[in-house]
């Protein structure tokens, strides 16, 4: 191959190659060619060349000799190729090699670019590889962007917040007035980055929740405009408005409830109206219940809200899904133990569980059936369960012996009754 080759002609000679030996021959060639290119100062191919050098790299070769042309190529007042060059960086460098210091400065410039789209690639490449002394450096950079009047940068900004925070707990309090103000916005997208952001300042700093607890009614509004609001084609998503941000605000809104009686008391109705309203038929509102079940069971939630949960969680028992009924019997193993007699009700969809052809599932039912026996239905109980023995997996027998053991021994009706399940047992393992 010349050095000139075009990107495609050499992805279409790789996958031509009919051994991994004349694959490397082919990429060991055309990195040579490559290298030979970088050394030229004036080399007018430096993305095209850049760019085969990342998809040398995106099959599992070397390619470390690209990071220096990457820095160069991200100083370059050319959007093509700092294009490229910041894609380079965000796949060849990261926060432990020397050389991802050396855009801090480039990066900061790009920041203050009259062009959103060079904004753009810089807010990216910092969320995506910047240390923790990068992020020191540029964190006031990114909360003057996230109070700029441009909706694309602000939501490339917020979601840049999010990578500092992670990164460095304590600037955490730099970008929480910012945050808070851009609940006001009307853009989707702005309001997803915020809304991020926020969870994450709140899991970081207990007065920062505190002091968030306070948007509480404005998330509400927020989350009810959505699920009131007729069919918009721009974040419709199989007749469910944003699923993504409903997600994720009921997230925020389960970690601004926690032992929280008043935040608690102020979305009640909300979680109320989206879990009744809810399409439950398509996988996305079944994504948006599964969050809001979430959330009830965690604050602190009436209890008739609550029954209306598990309610939910029964119903996806019924679901065709493996996926959601392994995740409804997950959910009811934690609250088994606080709401038992809600749980209860759904014992016999959750028993038909222990025939389902899915190990995983299989075992999820075993664990639940065992924790639902009590005094009051130990033997129509202990016949399931019995019942499910004798023809269980041989991964499962152990499991579901021991259970039986120790439900007989708590709840028996009678030591008869006792001694007859144990010998039972015995003689079926």
């Amino acid at each position: 191959m010349s050095p000139s080759v075009p990107l495609q002609e050499m992805i279409r000679a790789i996958r031509s190659a009919r051994t991994q030996c004349e694959e490397r021959g082919v990429i060991q060639r055309e990195c040579a060619a490559i290298r030979a290119q970088f050394r030229q100062s004036d080399n007018g191919g430096r993305s095209h060349n850049l760019a085969k050098l990342l998809y040398v790299h995106m099959l599992g070769y070397p390619a470390h000799f690209g990071q220096m042309e990457c820095v160069r190529m991200i100083a370059s007042p050319r959007y093509s190729e700092k294009r490229v060059g910041y894609l380079g960086a965000m796949m060849l460098l990261d926060e432990k090699q020397d050389a991802s210091l050396l855009i801090t400065n480039s990066i900061k410039n790009d920041l203050s670019h009259s062009n959103q789209y060079v904004q753009s690639l810089a807010l990216c490449t910092l969320a995506c590889m910047g240390s923790a002394e990068m992020c020191r450096d540029l964190a006031p950079e990114i909360d003057r962007l996230l109070r700029a009047s441009n909706s694309y940068i602000k939501k490339k900004a917020a979601l840049c917040a999010v990578h500092i925070v992670r990164k460095v707990h304590d600037l955490g309090e730099l970008f929480a007035p910012a945050a808070r103000s851009l609940l006001a916005e009307k853009n989707h997208g702005v309001l997803h980055g915020a809304v991020v952001l926020i969870t994450e300042l709140c899991k970081r700093n207990p007065e920062t929740l505190e002091r968030f607890r306070k948007t509480v009614p404005d998330l509400v509004q927020i989350m009810k405009g959505l699920v009131i609001s007729g069919y918009s084609p721009e974040h419709d998503v199989a007749g469910v408005s944003d699923p993504f941000l409903q997600v994720r605000i009921l997230r925020l809104l389960r970690i601004l409830g926690r032992n929280n009686e008043v935040a608690s008391d102020a979305m009640n109705d909300l979680l109320a109206q989206v879990a009744t309203n809810t399409d439950s038929t398509k996988t996305v509102g079944n994504a948006v219940l599964y969050e809001t079940v979430l959330t009830v069971l965690d604050i602190k939630s009436e209890s008739g809200l609550r029954v209306l949960a598990v309610n939910i969680l029964g119903r996806f028992l019924l679901n065709n899904d493996r996926n959601i009924r392994y995740i409804a019997m997950i959910s009811l193993q934690k609250i088994v133990g606080t709401d038992h007699n809600a749980v209860q009700r759904h014992r016999g969809t959750i028993v038909d569980c222990l025939k389902d052809q899915d190990a995983s599932v299989k075992r999820r039912a075993l664990d639940l059936s065992l924790a639902l026996v009590s005094a009051s239905n130990v033997r129509s109980m202990m016949k399931e369960l019995l019942v499910f023995l004798s023809s269980c997996p041989a991964e499962l027998r152990a499991q579901a012996a021991s259970g039986i053991f120790n439900a007989a021994e708590r709840y028996a009706p009678s030591q008869r009754w006792h001694i007859d399940t144990i010998l039972h047992v015995l003689t079926t393992v």
